[in-house]
């Protein structure tokens, strides 16, 4: 193995790169041997966070195993382990408040946890002599669990699970590492990680709960394994590159960590995020030279990492890191070109947009474009970051840059501010020119229920009868439109049937329900659009001319947003009207500047 020939440059402009489960599965070798590389070479230093890999198939994915797996470990096939459990010393009886996940701990801490610097053991398997004794106490305990591996109806449901993780990633290390001793240490490492992962499960079996605490610790394993194959094969490319595993980066829990919102939820507070993205900050700078390769999981915050932040953690960890090294640029690299002003498998007409402001990207977001989770945005934005979305298989592509609107009175934005922020200034043009609709797009299987008042004159009591139903069940609201005794709301349509049942019956009480189903959104986006008279008016009477019916019809209070609720099969044929007539390139204003695409 010849050694690495690109590091890192000192004292240059930190670039944070976010690669996907999708990327890292399909084009790992190019980001390893160009992407990266190309970074570097033009006076960059890099930083990588990665997600868990992702599979042929959704279900395939790694996260998604890993649930499964979690949920095997509790299946009633368990054999009887009075007679052959080992000994495990119990917490002191009567500690106050301690449940079984907390007698847990000290066993989950032998297993699971590493050194806090990179997660690897100190000294490699079996082919390096003698082990350390984190490592030599990991192995044991996994030895004494052998004989619990099996049961009377045969081997426990997640052994298999775990064997198909090992054996995907083996088979990724295999397909992209070729320097034959960097494969064999990968293959120790991402045999060590899988094992670990397996007593685990059997600790959870054997105390028959898996905690949320203990979920987030085996979601955490997929972003390991993860960065440990994109750590051997950028060193396999002459990329001196450090794998940084945050899984103990959260030290502990402050006054301030927890807020409650309005409905009374638990949330980390600001707080939180400002001394996480610091001391992140602090970790990537401890790499030197060296490239950090980041695992998108950061430890085990107060609440559960899931309930907190939920599947796309790996992009706040990106936003946080970004924030605490002060990068010039966040990147997140996709297998899309950017942005586009409206789907380009549905439309062909689509245009790339070259820049877009966090706001118009939340909403796009939440109505069915998935671009970034706007509370990640929001952490780069309160650090003047701007994000770029970028594509793996078009590097050479600007992409999409995601920054709020330049200062529009005279005087703000010098060219000394604007000069140390290039992404900025050459958005200017573009957004100053475009004072009309942005984007459009669909989200699909909505359904509209509406409830009608039984009472001839409104009671106080009637929204709070509605929304005090929803809120029991769950259901989120999209849209809404009000009269005196009557409401319409567009919500999610994958509500179970007998959810929708019983949540129907509390309704009637209130009034006369209907349901519409296979309905969707289509929402036309754009931050200035109430600079222009009659844009609503427009998009309705293109959806007449369509004979296209409108069920619903909603605008934001921002006048950002523009919304209707219309019949599911309509929703290709109503993006190409609205597009052709109020987002086409004739029916837009031009765009300028060396962003033009």
């Amino acid at each position: 193995m010849s050694a690495p020939v690109i590091s890192n440059p000192p004292d240059r402009p930190w670039i944070v790169q976010k690669y996907g489960g999708t990327s890292l599965g399909k084009f790992l070798g190019a980001i390893a041997s160009d992407i990266i590389p190309s970074y570097i070479e033009s006076g960059n230093r890099v930083a990588v966070v990665c997600s868990a890999r992702s599979g042929e198939s959704k279900s395939t994915g790694t996260t998604n195993l890993l649930l499964r797996a979690a949920l095997e470990a509790l299946r009633p096939r368990a054999p009887d382990l009075s007679s052959s459990m080992p000994s495990i010393a119990p917490s002191p009886a009567g500690t106050p408040g301690a449940s079984t996940s907390d007698r847990i701990n000290p066993l989950t801490s032998q297993i699971f946890q590493k050194s806090a610097s990179n997660g690897a053991p100190q000294a490699s398997s079996s082919r390096s002599g003698a082990s350390t004794p984190s490592v030599r106490g990991a192995n044991s305990l996994a030895g004494s669990f052998s004989s619990l591996r099996m049961s009377d109806e045969g081997p426990q449901l997640f052994n298999a699970t775990v064997d198909q993780i090992r054996d995907d990633h083996f088979k990724a290390a295999r397909a992209v590492v070729r320097d034959e001793a960097l494969l064999r240490e990968l293959e120790d490492d991402l045999e060590y990680d899988c094992e670990r992962l397996r007593s685990f499960l059997l600790a959870a079996q054997i105390i028959d709960e898996i905690s949320t605490r203990s979920k987030d610790i085996i979601i955490g394993v997929g972003e390991r394994l993860s960065c440990r194959i994109v750590v051997a094969v950028l060193k396999d490319r002459g990329v001196d590159a450090e794998l940084v595993s945050l899984e103990n980066i959260v030290e502990s829990a402050a006054d301030d960590d927890e807020t409650r919102s309005a409905d009374g939820q638990r949330q980390l507070g600001q707080p939180f995020y400002d001394r996480l993205s610091k001391r992140l900050g602090e970790r990537l700078q401890e790499c030197g030279d060296r490239v950090p390769v980041v695992t998108g999981f950061f430890g085990v915050v107060p609440g559960s990492l899931l309930a907190q932040v939920g599947r796309g953690y790996s992009d706040l960890c990106a936003a946080l890191c970004a924030v605490g090294l002060s990068a010039s640029e966040l990147q997140v690299w996709k297998e899309v070109d950017g942005i586009f002003t409206a789907d380009p498998r549905k439309v062909p007409t689509a245009r790339l947009l070259s820049m877009i402001t966090p706001e118009e990207a939340a909403e796009l977001t939440y109505y069915g474009s998935e671009v970034i989770h706007p509370f990640t945005m929001e952490q780069v934005i309160r650090a003047s970051i701007p994000i770029r979305i970028k594509n793996v298989e078009n590097p050479a592509g600007v992409g999409t840059i995601i920054f709020p609107d330049p200062p529009s009175e005279e005087g703000e934005g010098s060219a000394e501010e604007l000069s140390r922020s290039p992404s900025r200034a050459n958005s200017i043009s573009e957004q100053q020119l475009r004072r009309g609709p942005t984007a459009i797009t669909i989200k699909d299987n909505i359904l509209v229920l509406s409830i009608r008042s039984n009472r001839k004159t409104i009671s106080h009591g009637f929204f709070a009868r509605i929304f005090g139903t929803l809120d029991r069940y769950g259901v989120i609201v999209d849209l809404i439109s009000t009269s005196e005794v009557h409401v319409s709301m567009a919500i999610n349509g994958d509500i179970r049937g007998p959810v929708m049942d019983r949540m129907t019956k509390e309704l009637q009480i209130v009034g006369e329900v209907s349901i519409n189903r296979d309905m969707c959104i289509l929402s036309l986006v754009g931050k200035h659009m109430k600079n222009m008279v009659g844009i609503a008016g427009k998009m309705f009477s293109t959806l007449a001319e369509g004979n296209i019916n409108i069920e619903m019809i909603s605008q934001g209070a921002s006048e950002i947003n523009i919304s209707s609720v219309i019949d599911g099969r309509d929703a290709v044929k109503a993006l190409n009207l609205v597009h052709q007539k109020l987002l086409s390139s004739s029916a837009a204003a031009p765009t300028v500047g060396p962003w033009l695409v």
